[in-house]
């Protein structure tokens, strides 16, 4: 039996911010166990999901450092069936991200609203959620929390969203104070039982999913969290009702081992192995009951003109009567409240309404002002000029630029008499100087300039470098060409017998430099400089690699060194073990601007408790100029 439906788009209320980040928020979407979701659109009219998260989260710092690192990962998955981060920041208070909106609803609402999926378009989301889980693994990222209700059913066939952002909860004090990280009826035993992840622990959530949607209940049942976990760690799921078609492979997919488990792309293979026809994504991809909820959803909320986006958090409305700022680095402009800015009254003239978005100018009426004005400050006022409409702000402080204001108001608000236009924050003129002595002043200084200059050159001024004593060093790294100076090559920092364990990273401006954690098997090295990356399920060879700049791998020939590593330019991002031997030598640029020289020892022994490799570390800090990354 069918539930009513209910409207994907509430109201916002009270405790809502109407903008976040410059973003207008037209309606909420849901909530869930990380923050709250939003319609949202971009200035050209394109529907947005704008995820706020909660404060609890974001007032932790390990977590903020954890979804940086997730948020930019996730920034680099782009798939046909996944919903890509177009906008975020992970600053802001609280951070937000906003994604691609998808207009369908999602696998929980649609089998809750009508019930389970036939086989085929079972097998045609078991293929695009497979085939957005092989983009999602490539990327470096596991999902951790693939559930029904992160799959969207779009009419094109289905999206997943919410990858990797459940990984910044993990080891976090939230974690330990019963905020549940995952969803326990979709959760794989690994992942129960010690939290370890890896792209096998999402290949059982997609079997969860096959499963759901075909029958349109839980393999592993409903009831508390606790019973769910046991059942999936300790026994086996009920699939008497699947069709017979699917459970064989929705079984593999739910195999305990994660090393019994087929890969995203064995179970796309399998798929097509047992489907009747040719599976392909089209418009009937779903029943004709489903395709409904698809055309209710099309009656979406009617966007409110957006600001242009801002990086910045939910800016509060304007307070009624306040006198609009104009925009600042330090702080965000205040959401215009209705497409309109709240304006004082002035006494000399009335200001027409302002137009939406735009940044208030002052009247200029020839009038003088007979007392304070919101816009004219008087002589002790600290209010910056207003800036003109789509000037930077720090071009607006050149006095070509700045408005002029009619008089120049003392204490009490009167002109001073005999005091024409002025341009903003002009000061009374200065008593008359004192011309003679600021002319013999600058003849004395203009004499010790060219002393000190004289003083400077070679005797005579011949140029020859040899009757001076001073200038004799034209040809040390501290000089160049012309006379101008360059960059000094920096003096190498070695440190030896570095053990750098599986899936963490080395920063080479550390002093010394310590493994940091980069997260459990699969997860990014997000700004790491070097980092080891092992994967205990055998799906992906170990390799070393960079997520911030470029490795060479040197010849045997070849003896690293800071001009070998600025002079060689066969790049790459990462390097599979198997290509390395003891005294194997690496070059490392990184984006900062270090240059460093790894030299690899060896990795540890089969017996050994943990996975390592044992490398030597040379490293000349700011050897070259940062680069800019996008």
């Amino acid at each position: 039996m069918t539930t009513p439906a209910q409207s994907p788009f509430q109201p916002l209320k009270a405790e809502d911010p109407p903008v976040v980040g410059g973003y207008r928020l037209a309606a909420v979407l849901g909530a869930g166990g990380m923050g709250k979701v939003y319609l949202s659109y971009t200035p050209g009219g394109r529907p947005l999901a704008l995820k706020v998260i909660r404060p609890e989260f974001s007032e932790d710092p390990d977590f903020r450092r954890r979804f940086e690192q997730e948020v930019h990962a996730a920034q680099r998955v782009q798939g046909l069936y996944t919903a890509p981060v177009i906008d975020c920041d992970t600053q802001a208070n609280p951070p937000w991200l906003a994604t691609a909106y998808v207009p369908g609803p999602s696998l929980a609402h649609a089998v809750a609203q009508h019930g389970a999926l036939p086989v085929r378009s079972t097998l045609l989301l078991a293929v695009g959620v497979a085939e957005a889980l092989q983009v999602i693994h490539g990327a470096g990222i596991v999902h951790r929390d693939l559930k029904p209700g992160n799959v969207l059913l779009a009419s094109d066939g289905p999206r997943v969203i919410d990858f990797g952002i459940a990984r910044a909860a993990d080891a976090t004090s939230l974690t330990s104070s019963g905020v549940t990280v995952g969803t326990p009826a979709f959760m794989a035993p690994e992942q129960a039982m010690s939290g370890v992840v890896s792209p096998a622990t999402d290949i059982f959530a997609l079997g969860q999913i096959m499963a759901f949607a075909a029958i349109g209940a839980p393999a592993y049942g409903d009831g508390p969290s606790h019973a769910v976990l046991y059942r999936i760690v300790h026994e086996d799921p009920d699939l008497s009702r699947l069709p017979d078609t699917l459970r064989p492979l929705v079984s593999a997919c739910l195999s305990r081992d994660p090393a019994d488990r087929p890969s995203s792309a064995e179970v796309i293979e399998r798929c097509h192995e047992v489907a009747s026809s040719p599976l392909r994504q089209g418009e009937d991809w779903l029943p004709q009951s489903f395709a409904t909820a698809l055309v209710d959803r099309s009656e979406m909320p009617a966007p409110v003109q957006t600001p242009p986006p801002t990086s910045g958090a939910a800016t509060p409305p304007p307070v009624a009567g306040a006198v609009p700022y104009p925009p600042t680095q330090a702080a965000g402009t205040p959401p215009p409240g209705a497409g309109h800015v709240s304006h004082a009254p002035t006494q000399a003239s009335a200001t027409p309404p302002p137009v939406a978005g735009a940044v208030p100018h002052p009247p200029t009426t020839a009038a003088p002002h007979t007392g304070p004005s919101p816009y004219a400050p008087t002589a002790f006022s600290q209010t910056p000029p207003p800036v003109p409409h789509g000037m930077h702000p720090q071009h607006a402080q050149h006095p070509q630029y700045r408005t002029p204001v009619v008089g120049h108001h003392g204490p009490m608000g009167a002109p001073h008499p005999g005091v024409g236009p002025r341009p903003w924050g002009a000061v009374p003129p200065p008593p008359k100087k004192r011309t003679g002595l600021i002319v013999a002043l600058s003849v004395i200084g203009g004499l010790f300039v060219l002393g000190v200059i004289g003083a400077l050159l070679p005797d005579g001024g011949s140029g020859d470098s040899s009757s001076s004593t001073s200038s004799g060093t034209s040809g040390s790294a501290g000089s160049a060409k012309g006379g101008g100076q360059k960059r000094p090559d920096p003096k190498p920092a070695s440190y030896k017998n570095i053990n750098l364990t599986g899936d963490y990273y080395l920063q080479l401006a550390d002093n010394p430099p310590k493994p940091i954690d980069g997260g459990d098997t699969g997860a990014m090295y997000a700004g790491g400089d070097f980092y080891f990356s092992f994967d205990s399920t055998g799906i992906s060879d170990p390799k070393v690699g960079t997520d911030n700049g470029k490795l060479v791998l040197l010849n045997n020939a070849e003896k690293g060194s800071l001009k070998t590593c600025r002079d060689e330019t066969r790049f790459t991002d990462k390097i599979n073990l198997d290509q390395l031997s003891n005294g194997s030598q690496i070059c490392v640029r990184s984006d900062a601007g270090h240059i460093g020289v790894v030299t690899y020892r060896g990795r540890s022994g089969a017996n050994s408790p943990s996975t390592y490799i044992t490398l030597d570390l040379t490293v000349w800090r700011n050897a070259e100029e940062a680069t800019e990354q996008d």
